[in-house]
């Protein structure tokens, strides 16, 4: 093992560490490299002691860099603790940790909790198990006129479908036409082992994107915390990159490239317009397949609509309408003290609408009307159905398209 390739070892586990720091869902590129090893071992080797040699030089490449990324880790996590006390950390963990169901992942997490050298580790491992448990567990979310808190099998599919453009979905479209017949063209090529080895050497970088894609959107189906397309961002790069390589090919293949290259520019130009129509208001954008934009709440909320973002946007349009007092049911990181200066008065879903004053202005997220409107599915037992009864007032004024203002008259 010469400089260069340590030096390369050593980069590789600063950068897998320093993404680990900054998404937990990030440790899936574990078994995904451990994946690609044994892809690249079995296209590079013509029997099982071949593939035994080169699979234990690069697992051995892989093991060093996982070290190298757990120090990273440590290191940063070691800031983060420095004046955390043990007793404390072993405390929070122990109650956090309470309803984890891998026993064995918890009483290690519990054990490194008030020790010295693992305590680092310890609290990175407690937001991962954290993550864990909060997918298995779920979250009380809306999708498609229901409520639920275990999530729906359709979920990540249909809002990666209305979420983004159009535009972007038919380039999809004739990128899996163009890898069918890729596919196809293989099948009929003898020997059909060699072809394959030989085209996964020449094109490993797509088949790992290809690899990445695949676990982690079976991940993501297999999740049951339902609360944005933000959860599918780690395969966008791969994704984009993927398309794109292949559009540039088929755009410039014979024959018809000029009339390709005529559509791709139509498709860019729809996209951009599309996107330019919801400025400023990025957050909320849904593309046609729904109709109109202002409809996405109909839909899903939380974290694809409503993140909290209309809060200043509120209280511009109080001030124009000379209104002093607004009751609120806010969701969002924001303050609406803050933002609306006094002028807000708390209100929840589980109030009894006889105690709001007649004669009132009441705002609410579109992700609690949605929440308390929306038919609870089978296996949903908490309260549903508590903002009904705002079906019988008139809907004032839409803020951006998260924030629904009524009149109580």
């Amino acid at each position: 093992m010469n400089y260069f390739t340590l030096a390369l070892i050593a980069l590789a586990g600063i950068v897998l560490g320093i993404a680990q720091l900054l998404k937990f869902s990030i440790i899936l590129l574990f078994p995904f490299f451990g994946i690609l090893v044994i892809i690249w071992a079995a296209a590079n080797s013509s029997g099982f002691r071949e593939f035994l040699k080169i699979f234990k030089r690069y697992f051995v490449f892989c093991l060093l860099i996982g070290l190298i990324a757990f120090l990273s880790i440590w290191i940063v996590y070691q800031y983060h603790t420095w004046e955390y006390p043990p007793e404390k950390q072993l405390s929070d963990t122990q109650d956090i940790l309470a309803s984890f169901d891998i026993k064995f992942l918890s009483n290690l997490n519990i054990w490194m909790a008030d020790k010295p050298v693992f305590r680092p580790i310890g609290q990175y491992l407690l937001g991962l198990f954290m993550i864990f448990q909060r997918a298995a567990g779920g979250n009380t979310g809306f999708f498609l006129g229901e409520v639920s808190a275990t999530g729906w099998k359709s979920y990540f599919p249909v809002v990666y479908f209305i979420k983004e453009p159009l535009s972007f979905h038919i380039l999809t479209l004739i990128t899996l036409i163009c890898l069918v017949f890729l596919i196809k063209k293989l099948l009929w090529q003898k020997p059909l082992l060699k072809v394959i080895s030989s085209w996964t050497k020449l094109h490993f970088v797509e088949l790992a994107s290809l690899i990445f894609i695949a676990i982690y959107w079976i991940t993501s189906l297999s999740s049951t915390l339902n609360i944005g397309v933000r959860h599918l961002l780690p395969v966008f790069p791969f994704t984009i990159l993927l398309i794109s390589g292949n559009i540039v090919a088929w755009s410039s293949s014979t024959p018809f490239s000029k009339l390709k290259k005529a559509l791709l520019a139509w498709l860019l130009l729809w996209q951009a317009y599309s996107i330019i129509l919801i400025y400023p208001h990025f957050l909320a954008y849904f593309n046609e397949s729904i109709g109109k934009t202002d409809q996405g709440y109909m839909y899903t909320v939380d974290s694809n609509l409503d993140w909290g973002q209309d809060l200043k946007r509120l209280n511009q349009w109080l001030d124009e309408k000379g209104i002093d007092k607004i009751y609120i049911d806010y969701f969002g990181g924001g303050s609406p003290e803050y933002y609306l200066k006094g002028k807000n008065a708390p209100w929840w879903g589980a109030k009894n609408p006889e105690e709001m004053p007649k004669g009132s202005y009441l705002a609410v997220s579109a992700t609690f009307i949605q929440r308390g409107q929306g038919k609870p599915a089978s296996n949903f037992n908490e309260p549903t159905g508590y903002y009904n009864w705002l079906n019988e007032y008139k809907l004032v004024k839409k803020i951006g398209y998260s924030i629904f203002v009524y009149y109580i008259d």
